[in-house]
Formats: C-alpha cells, structure tokens, sequence
C-alpha cells in the first residue's frame, strides 16, 4: 500500500502538543514514575487513544500507559508486536517551556535559534542536514532541549494507531503499544508488566538517522568507588591525613583517555566517572562502565581497580571498596534467537522507500532490557537528533517515514503468519 498518497499524516500536530508538557526525569527521586508531571502526558495519551477508540487504553500507578489495538486479519497465528517509546525527557538540559519552531523548507542554511542566538544549527556541526534539503526541520528555541527523545517516536507511535483504527484496508495481528517513564534514568522498564504485554517481539521507536535499525547495543554495569580517607584536624595534619577526595581526584585524573568517552567510538568501550561526593574521611565516585562484549566489562572494572591499588600505595592507612553492579545487556544477545524480528524491521524500512541499515548504539534502550525481559526488542529510527542538549532537531518528513514503517511492520508481520 502507498501510504503517502493515501494518508493523511497528523505527527508533526501531534509532537507539538507534546514537547509543550515538561516531562524531565529525576535521578534523585525514588518514587515511580520519578516525577509526577510525566504522568500529565501520559493521561494526554491515554485520552487521545480512547478518542480514537481504543478502549483498553489506561495509565497504571507507575507512569506506564497500555494500550491494544484488536488483530483485524482473519488469520489466527498472527503474532501479537508491540511498540515503545519514552515520554520523559533527559535531566541533562530544561525541559520546561519548551517553544517548537517549525523551519519549513530547509536549504541548508544555519538555522539560528531565536531565544538564544548563540545556539546555531549548522550543518558541518550537524551533518544529517545534507539529508533534509527540502524538508521541515522542528527545534526548540533556544533554551531548553526539544524532547524529540523521545517524544518523536511517541507522536510516531500515536499517528501509526490512529491509521491502523481508520484504515481496516492495513491488515494486522493484535498491536500492543507501550509508554514508559524515566527511561533517561535507567528505570524504563522497572515495573513494566511483560505479561500484560503478551507480545511476541518489540520495537522501540526511539532512534536517530531516517532507515537505521539498531539490533546491538553496550553491555552496561555500574561502579561505586567507596575511597575511605584518614581525617584530622587541618591545623595539625603533618604526616596524619590521608584525604578520600584527593585520593579519589588522583585516581580519576589517572584513568586512560584511551578507554574514556571522549577518546572512544565504533565498538570501543569505555569507564566513564559520572558523580563524585564525600569529604576527608570518606569520598565515593560512580561509574559507567560499558563494552559491546560482555566479558570485557569485567576488565575495565579491573582498571578502576589497579589504578586505585597504584595510587593507595602512597596512603598506608587509607582502604578501598570497588562495588560493580550489572545495569544491561547487549539486545543482540537475544535478538540473534530470533532472526526475523530484524529481518522484518529492515524489510518495513524498504517498503517505505528507504535504504535500510544495521547499526549498533553506543547506549542502550528500552529494549536492551526488554529483549532480556523476554520481549527481543531492536530499535528503529525516530528521527531524533542531537538529543539532550539545546540544538535537538528533528524532520517532520523523517518522522513520517517512521510511521510508514511502523504501519509496514504490522503489514508484514500479518503476511508472514
């Protein structure tokens, strides 16, 4: 089926009514969702579904929202999918008062952001412009973040089911769709109920370049560095003190540039500092650490470990603890089990008139966790770019083009049965 000729897409009226709601997460909060406001977009959600008739459309008590749209295909074996994105958006940058501005017609020109003229969008910064002559380009104004991660995928999502209720003509087996809070924290699927779910496979909407599907991501743990210094009085510390701060900033400052973020790309993996507290006697550092091979998480743990050993020689009365906890796992662990979940992906891609590629993210999603939930679960474009920071853009004909292949995914799951 032709879907541009014979739809009428409502995205991009749907992402505006979006990013407006503040849904940022919070990494200090214990409570789920992990604030209160996410749940304002996911009753927005929820009504907008029920509008369009489907009925079992709710938000639980955790900031999830659940829906299902009934299989219309007279074929019984057809496998139930489901699709996922994120409402909240990253604590990295604002996301209060979020003004969109749609560029209609781009030529390649620097698009400067009104509300702060030292945010520029240019295109050797951002190379995927070469790919948007013509098209219309959505950014926020200059002060906040965009929410396109992952506010996109969801508006993407949203039009994909208001196409399959009014359209009986795209056969389909039963669609669950999926919504989640705090996914930019790392608790995204905490409490999710796979069993409610009663899906197949999944695909989160939730990734960059127009035509890319991600089957590969980090394998990810979690490190806490406990440092535990000698205190005494300042006036009188000669040959007494061993401070835990300086202990910790000596051991950070001798981590290799070679096995950090900035100094890594492609498969590399890398140990990353992220928060460092404490005081004389005792300081804390935590860490990613992160590796497309598993079994090499173990060996940049022991980084952290030899380094900490190298600079403890020098304070004999001060000890250590390294504590690694596993955060994810590589989703193409599990996606290898079940070949045709991607396979399908890349077909809808070519179906929608693109050049499918398989990518790999440095990060994880979602469906990193999910796929080890019992959900296998890759990741497809949304169209979201520069994410997390104040130059996010996005294209309102790339956003299309993902609820294209949201629509073609359904389609050919029903055909394969």
């Amino acid at each position: 089926m032709d879907y541009k000729k014979s739809l009428k897409f409502c995205v991009l009226e749907r992402f505006l009514r979006y990013v407006v709601i503040d849904t940022q997460s919070d990494p200090a909060s214990e409570t789920y969702p992990s604030s209160k406001k996410q749940m304002d977009l996911g009753k927005l959600l929820v009504n907008e579904l029920l509008s369009m008739g489907v009925a079992d459309a709710h938000l639980d008590e955790f900031g999830y929202v659940y829906a299902t749209i009934p299989a219309n295909t007279t074929k019984p074996n057809v496998s139930v999918i489901c699709f996922c994105s994120h409402m909240d958006t990253s604590p990295d940058c604002s996301g209060l008062n979020v003004k969109p501005i749609v560029h209609k017609n781009y030529q390649g020109e620097d698009l400067v952001l009104p509300d702060d003229e030292a945010q520029v969008l240019k295109m050797r910064e951002h190379p995927d412009l070469k790919n948007q002559i013509g098209n219309d380009i959505v950014t926020a104004s200059g002060t906040t973040l965009l929410g396109a991660d992952n506010k996109a995928g969801v508006a993407e999502i949203m039009d994909a089911c208001y196409h399959l209720i009014n359209h009986p003509e795209i056969k389909h087996g039963a669609i669950r769709i999926l919504f989640t809070p705090d996914e930019e924290i790392g608790r995204g699927v905490d409490k999710v109920d796979i069993k409610k779910l009663g899906a197949y496979a999944g695909y989160t909407i939730d990734g960059e370049s127009a035509g890319n599907m991600e089957n590969e991501t980090f394998s990810a743990d979690g490190a806490k560095l406990i440092i535990n210094g000698l205190s005494s009085h300042p006036g009188f510390a000669k040959g007494k003190m061993e401070s835990a701060i300086k202990i910790a900033g000596q051991i950070v400052a001798k981590l290799p540039f070679e096995l950090s973020p900035e100094g890594t790309e492609l498969k590399q993996g890398f140990v990353h500092p992220v928060n460092i507290a404490g005081h004389v006697e005792q300081a804390t550092v935590d860490f990613i650490i992160r590796d497309f091979e598993e079994d090499k998480l173990k060996q940049h743990a022991d980084v952290i470990r030899e380094i900490t050993e190298n600079v403890l020689k020098h304070y004999p009365n001060s000890t250590y603890e390294l504590h690694v906890k596993p955060q994810y796992r590589n989703m193409k662990n599990k996606l290898d089990e079940h070949p045709q979940i991607v396979e399908y992906g890349m077909e809808a891609i070519r179906r929608s008139g693109m050049d499918a590629k398989l990518c790999s993210i440095r990060g994880g999603t979602d469906g990193s966790r999910l796929s080890f939930m019992g959900l296998p679960c890759p990741n497809i474009f949304a169209g979201e770019h520069a994410f997390h920071g104040k130059q996010e853009w996005v294209s309102v004909q790339d956003m299309q083009k993902a609820v294209e292949t949201i629509l073609h995914l359904c389609e050919i799951w029903e055909e394969k049965a």
